[in-house]
């Protein structure tokens, strides 16, 4: 098993609101370039999304759930079609989005039980909770071109050093895709 984590970022490493759907002065960022910058498979999970299990924060399911059923392209059959893992307090109903259920527990807890390939989505407060338990293998980043110099990065100012690898890295358009995973021990 091992926990993937997918944002999109820009140059200054900020991962808040990409498609300006928090309202921020600054959000929507990841659509200036356009959409085909962010179609498809573009953070390749093939089929670890098919066999493993996303696992999304409150807000970012709310915001999927509302997206991805209505789409029928091969990337969202896949989308619809995963497992999905909700860690949510407040959230109970889950049935807008099919193959979703609450997460039950402690979040890293419930991670580590899992026997699937784990894909966290957005859900940077989930994110936070999984680095902060030493749980995340890999990072796949996609890169916008852009510098924003406020909101809320993956790696805070001040968190404790974190050493990675970079096992793949790729311009793709107006973007660069990279993927890392943990350094040597």
């Amino acid at each position: 098993m091992s926990v993937i984590v997918i944002q999109f970022s820009t140059l200054d490493g900020i991962v808040s609101d990409p498609d300006g759907s928090a309202g921020t002065p600054d959000g929507g960022w990841m659509f200036r370039y356009g959409r085909e910058e962010i179609s498809g498979d573009k953070f390749r999970l093939g089929s670890t999304l098919d066999e493993g299990v996303m696992l999304l924060g409150r807000t970012t399911w709310e915001a999927f759930s509302r997206l991805w059923p209505g789409r029928d392209e091969p990337f969202a059959a896949r989308m619809n079609a995963g497992a999905k893992l909700v860690a949510s307090r407040t959230l109970t109903d889950v049935s807008g989005w099919a193959n979703s259920s609450v997460l039950d527990g402690d979040l890293a807890d419930a991670v580590k039980r899992e026997q699937r390939d784990v894909i966290v989505i957005g859900s940077l407060g989930v994110v936070r909770t999984l680095m902060a338990e030493d749980l995340v293998d890999e990072y796949r980043l996609i890169t916008f071109p852009t510098v924003l110099g406020a909101g809320e990065r993956l790696f805070p100012a001040g968190g404790p050093p974190v050493r990675l690898e970079c096992l793949e890295i790729e311009k793709a358009g107006h973007t660069a895709y990279a993927r890392y995973g943990r350094a040597a021990r």
